[in-house]
């Protein structure tokens, strides 16, 4: 690829602005292979290369400036010599480069110089997006030339060429400071970088048992002793102790113990923290009590408490309290039943809250540091987890063991520094390299949770670092969803796609990446074990809106900040800056967006990721929105569960660029505009739990991209304008699939094939709600073979009294985890219990039927048990 700008050339000055366009040609109009260009591209790619363990956004610009080129891949060859130069010329500064994360923090110089790198960067990825955007509509990039196709858009291409001029002549001066700065000898003393191993993680999927509790058996038995002694009154414990310690993990497990579960009528935890409202408290009790209060002032809040627990025998946990003005408890403590043996426990750092919130002396207690062989056994079963937690390297011990003993006893960074571990190479040097940079910033802060985390964030290749950068945008306590970051990672070009790799795949190792550098906490599971939701610890959530706020990610005061959550108290201004703008609601809670500021999201031209769920607006949606499609660059959409919404913008059809769309729970919403099926980007479609949506437009077999489609219902024959099932032929790259269905019309006698070639398809979700036992439907069901390679199936409120032939080892023979419930299946097709047994290959299953059994009942029994 050829690749040239167009530039205005005027006799007088080529520099100057163009003149306004009048028809008249006269400023001559040359196409040219610019020095400019050229070497803007060169610049960055040499210059990214090299920069991809310092700053996590030139890693992510070069992913889309090398997907760009791509396409006309003769750029390699055209500009061959002068990529070769370039990276010659940058050589000595790669061991700079390497260490420059962290040379930033203690240094201002640096620390502006890598400041103006990632501006520059920003407003080149800007740039680029800009100019495909431009090549989509009038070819500028067609055979590797800008095409002159229409003369007004000639001021736009004017200002890019001078643009990239001036930010390549900007990053020659970086390149001129940072060797001036830093001067051979120093770079020449560090060892070289292979970038490819930023690209190659090594556990990309989960290895680590999060469950896996050390050393705090002692504690958790002491505090159950102490709850089945209570008796008059409300017994309050009090759990105290530095950050880190396991307070909180110390809770968790007295919270879940089966006898405790079954000691207590009701239990309740509620996650308190440092930023919180008395109402936010009351609503969390009731959400744990299965009432999920919206309008009750606060006297009603504590009527419904108080009524819940009447005559119970209950557990509260009010974990991680900070606040020593304690007047919101002493109300709630006031409006709780006394006697019954009920308790509380209180998790705090501070022991005079706990005093305060009515812990009296015998009943508090200081966890203490891990012992030496605690602390190894809690690091093996970590950074060993592939090896079931053993150390299988001698050479490996004595280093482990001194990287542990900097953690001094304290569970967090123990578990941090094997997370780092896990994901490393079982190689001498290279855990020797390790426990070097960990002395280094134990040197800088004797915290050593602190110092753990900060390692972890400088060892994390630098797609996770952006990745991590973006848990920076939930509150305290926030129960974050894997599919909302993974959606968001996916829309802002955060996860690296290799060789046609599917992108969700992509997306989900790198969440297994973060949780199993126990960067992220599990909070709740699917039945077979994948992880769902997550939360980060207060102390990671510190470090990392410190990196957010240093890299201009991310920050608090949500001023001039390229990523922000949403809130019902925001007052949002025109942030031309604003990349993504999410809405980070902490669970059972909604956002309460005025009108005013719902008008200024479009303003904002720049995002990639716009996510409204959980939102109340004042009037309706569609109507506020109706600017979306200025938003060319917007990837990522969400209005899930929004109200009110019953219909999309019609300017949507202007978002060729999105990948993910999500309208699941918008209850109201009637009708998907036809403009969907055109944007063959589309990776997500999400229509899941729209109880009033009658099917999706026609069309859908034109979107070849799409790997996760959850809610399809099929159009009937008579529904002419709606897609039918047998659309689904042409989505081979289909992984997650959920069906709606209610009658046999929707799937005709030639399409009960129509799963059967989706190679990719690996869940299936099938749910006849509102199907009354429809026979024909059964029959229909019956036929509908899903492909053999079939790894989770789901079937829901199915009409038939017996299970689909098709559930068999034969023809699903590598199927893992089976969801069935509901309905009215009475038991299991004979060949279920076939020869081989598929209830013998199940990993996991999760049913909520009737009895089901081959004769009797005992053969469904012994499924259970397996």
């Amino acid at each position: 690829m050829q690749t040239v700008t167009l530039t205005f050339v005027n006799e007088e000055d080529n520099r100057k602005q163009p003149p306004a366009f009048d028809g008249n040609f006269s400023p001559v109009l040359k196409q040219r292979n610019t020095e400019d260009c050229s070497e803007f591209l060169c610049s960055l790619t040499g210059f990214s290369y090299l920069c991809k363990m310092v700053d996590a956004v030139v890693t992510v610009f070069l992913e889309k400036l090398l997907g760009a080129l791509s396409e006309e891949s003769r750029v390699f060859s055209e500009f061959r010599d002068k990529f070769e130069t370039l990276q010659s010329e940058l050589q000595l500064m790669q061991s700079f480069l390497k260490d420059a994360e962290r040379l930033k923090r203690k240094n201002e110089t640096v620390r502006r110089v890598m400041a103006n790198l990632r501006e520059l960067i920003y407003e080149a990825e800007d740039i680029l997006a800009d100019c495909q955007l431009q090549s989509k509509d009038d070819g500028l990039f067609s055979s590797g030339w800008f095409m002159c196709t229409n003369p007004f858009k000639l001021p736009f291409q004017y200002q890019t060429g001078k643009s990239l001029g001036e930010i390549n002549r900007k990053i020659a001066h970086i390149k001129q400071d940072i060797l001036a700065y830093l001067g051979v000898p120093l770079l020449n003393q560090l060892e070289p970088i292979n970038a490819q191993n930023d690209l190659m993680p090594r556990w990309s999927s989960p290895v680590y048992d999060h469950t896996q509790v050390v050393g705090l058996e002692g504690d958790a038995s002491k505090l159950k002793e102490w709850l089945f002694e209570a008796d008059k009154g409300i017994l309050a414990i009090g759990v105290v102790g530095m950050g880190g310690l396991g307070k909180t993990t110390i809770a968790q497990k007295v919270f879940n113990d089966r006898k405790i579960e079954e000691h207590f009528d009701r239990r309740i935890w509620v996650s308190v923290s440092q930023n919180f409202s008395e109402e936010q408290i009351m609503r969390s009790m009731l959400r744990n009590l299965g009432d999920a209060s919206v309008g009750d002032d606060k006297g009603e809040l504590l009527k419904k408490i108080n009524e819940y627990l009447l005559g119970k025998r209950f557990l509260i946990v009010m974990d991680d309290v900070w606040s020593l003005d304690v007047t919101w408890w002493l109300r709630i403590y006031e409006a709780l039943p006394k006697g019954n043996g009920s308790s509380i426990i209180i998790t705090t750092r501070i022991e005079k809250v706990a005093q305060k919130m009515g812990v009296k002396e015998a009943r508090f207690h200081w966890p203490k540091c891990l012992s030496k062989d605690d602390s190894w056994l809690l690091f093996q079963k970590i950074a060993f987890a592939a090896d079931g937690g053993e150390c299988k390297h001698p050479e490996l011990e004595n280093v482990g063991k001194e990287i542990v003993e900097k953690c001094k006893g304290l569970p967090l960074a123990i578990k941090a520094v094997g997370g780092i571990m896990l994901c490393k190479p079982s190689r001498y040097h290279e855990w020797r390299r390790i426990a070097d940079h960990f002395r280094d910033e134990l040197a800088e802060n004797d915290n050593s949770v602190m110092a753990s985390l900060q390692l972890s964030y400088d060892e994390l290749p630098s797609y996770l670092k952006s990745c991590f950068l973006c848990l920076s945008l939930y509150p305290e306590d926030c129960v974050i969803t894997k599919d909302q970051l993974v959606h968001w990672w996916l829309g802002e070009g955060f996860i690296p796609l290799r060789n046609g790799r599917s992108a969700i795949a992509a997306g989900e190792d790198c969440f297994s990446g973060l949780t199993n550098r126990c960067l992220l906490e599990v909070v709740d599971k699917t039945y077979h074990g994948t992880i769902s939701t997550c939360k980060i610890h207060d102390m990671v959530r510190d470090v990392v809106i410190k990196m957010a706020e240093d890299d201009a990610f991310f920050s608090t005061e949500g001023k001039n900040c390229r990523h922000l959550g949403i809130a019902s108290s925001m007052a949002q201004k025109a942030n031309h800056k604003l990349r993504a703008l999410l809405s980070t609601t902490k669970t059972g809670e909604v956002n309460k967006i005025a009108s005013n500021t719902a008008k200024k999201f479009c303003e904002s031209r720049n995002l990639r990721a716009m996510d409204l769920s959980r939102s109340i607006f004042d009037t309706p949606l569609s109507g506020l929105l109706h600017q979306i499609g200025v938003l060319q660059h917007l990837t990522y959409l969400s209005v899930s569960n929004t109200h009110p919404l019953v219909q999309l913008p019609p300017s949507l059809d202007k978002l060729s660029n999105l990948q993910v769309l999500d309208v699941s729970y918008c209850q109201n919403l009637k009708i998907l505009p036809l403009c969907i099926m055109t944007f063959k980007k589309l990776r997500v479609l999400d229509a899941s739990h729209c109880g009033s949506l009658k099917y999706l437009p026609k069309g859908l077999r034109r979107l070849s991209n799409l790997e996760v489609l959850l809610g399809f219902k099929p159009a009937k024959s008579s529904q002419l304008e709606g897609c039918r099932i047998g659309e689904l032929r042409n989505l081979i790259r289909l992984r997650t699939l959920g069906i709606r269905l209610s009658c046999c019309d929707e799937i005709g006698d030639t399409e009960v094939n129509v799963l059967v070639n989706l190679q990719e398809l690996q869940h299936l979700s099938i749910s006849c709600f509102d199907s009354h036992g429809n026979n024909d439907l059964t029959a229909k069901l019956d036929k509908l073979f899903p492909p053999q390679q079939l790894h989770e199936l789901s079937l829901e409120f199915y009409p038939g009294k017996i299970s689909p032939s098709w559930l068999n080892p034969i023809s699903l023979p590598i199927l893992r985890y089976l969801s069935i419930s509901s309905g009215n299946l009475a038991r299991m097709n004979e060949k279920f219990w076939g020869m081989t047994t598929l209830s013998g290959k199940l990993r996991a299953y999760c049913l909520n039927l009737f009895p089901i059994s081959k004769k009797n009942g005992r053969g469904f029994n012994k499924l259970c048990q397996h």
